[in-house]
C-alpha cells in the first residue's frame, strides 16, 4: 500500500498548509480536507471509496466539491464509509439540498453519483486485499481513527483524538505497525483549550505515548497554524525519546 499525505495542518494559511486527507493507492481517501483539492480531475475521478475519521469541516471540507466536480466523470456510486453517527451529521447538515445537493439522489436514487457505507468500530473493510479497520478515538463529536494493513506492514492514524485509553491496547496488538499518526493540535500553553475541545498537546500526547508498547515511526499532525515551531519544540522536550517527526504534505508511505 501506497500512503500519500494531501493535506495534514489545522487550518490553513498558504500553500504548505491543507488540512487532513490522505491518497491510499489512487482510489482510496482518508478523510476529505482542503487537501483534495490539489489532485487533478483525473485522480480525483479515480477515486471510489471515501473513509471519514468524523464530520469536522476541516475533514470533510473537499468531499461536496468533489463529488460535484466528477459526477459525470464516473459510472459506478463513489463510496463514503463512517460511522451511523458521522452519516447521520453528514446527510443532516452538508448534503440535505440547503448547504449541497444531495449526491445520493442524482442523478436518480436507482443511480447515485454518491452512496453511504455504514461502518463501526472494529469493522474491517478489506477492499483488494487491503484491511481499513476503524479504531477508537475520542473528539467532541463522534469519530474514529483508521487502521491500514498491507499484509507486510501497519500504518495507524489516530484521527482527531484526546487522551484515549481504548485506543492502546488495540494498537498494541498490531504486531506489524510501521506507521503512527497521531494528533498534536496544541501547544502547551493552551493545554486546557486541548482539552475543551478534545485534542492533544505536548504533555497530553508524552502522557499517550507512554502507553505505545510497540516500535513504530511517529509522525505529528493537526498542528495548529502559527504554533508549529513551538508545539513541535516542547513536543521534542516532551517526547524526544520517541524521535516523532512533523508530518508534511505530499510525504508518502509505503509498507
Amino acid at each position: 500500500m501506497k500512503v500519500r499525505i494531501l493535506g495534514c495542518s489545522g487550518g490553513i494559511g498558504g500553500r504548505h498548509l491543507r488540512t487532513t486527507s490522505m491518497l491510499v493507492d489512487h482510489d482510496i481517501l482518508i478523510d476529505a480536507g482542503t487537501g483534495v483539492a490539489d489532485l487533478s480531475l483525473a485522480e480525483l475521478a479515480m477515486i471510489d471509496h471515501v473513509f471519514i475519521t468524523h464530520s469536522h469541516l476541516d475533514h470533510i471540507a473537499s468531499l461536496p466539491l468533489m463529488i460535484d466536480s466528477i459526477a459525470d466523470m464516473r459510472d459506478k456510486p463513489l463510496t463514503v464509509y463512517a460511522t451511523d453517527s458521522t452519516l447521520e451529521i453528514i446527510k443532516n447538515h452538508i448534503f440535505n439540498w440547503a448547504i449541497w445537493p444531495d449526491f445520493t439522489e442524482i442523478p436518480s436514487r436507482d443511480k447515485p453519483v454518491m452512496q453511504y457505507q455504514p461502518i463501526r468500530l472494529g469493522q474491517k473493510t478489506v477492499l483488494g486485499g487491503r484491511s481499513i479497520t476503524a479504531l477508537p478515538a475520542e473528539h467532541t463529536v463522534p469519530a474514529v481513527g483508521y487502521h491500514l494493513d498491507s499484509g507486510n506492514g501497519s500504518f495507524v492514524f489516530t484521527g482527531d483524538t484526546t487522551v484515549n485509553e481504548a485506543f492502546w491496547p488495540v494498537i498494541n496488538k498490531i504486531t506489524n505497525l510501521r506507521f503512527l499518526i497521531i494528533e498534536t493540535a496544541f501547544s502547551n500553553r493552551e493545554k486546557r483549550l486541548a482539552a475543551m475541545s478534545k485534542h492533544l498537546c505536548p504533555s497530553m500526547l508524552a502522557d499517550e505515548l507512554a502507553k505505545l508498547m510497540r516500535e513504530a515511526e511517529i509522525f505529528i499532525t493537526h498542528l495548529k497554524p502559527g504554533q508549529i515551531e513551538l508545539t513541535m519544540s516542547e513536543i521534542d522536550e516532551c517526547v524526544g525519546d520517541f524521535k516523532p517527526k512533523m508530518l508534511q504534505n505530499n510525504q508518502v508511505f509505503e509498507f
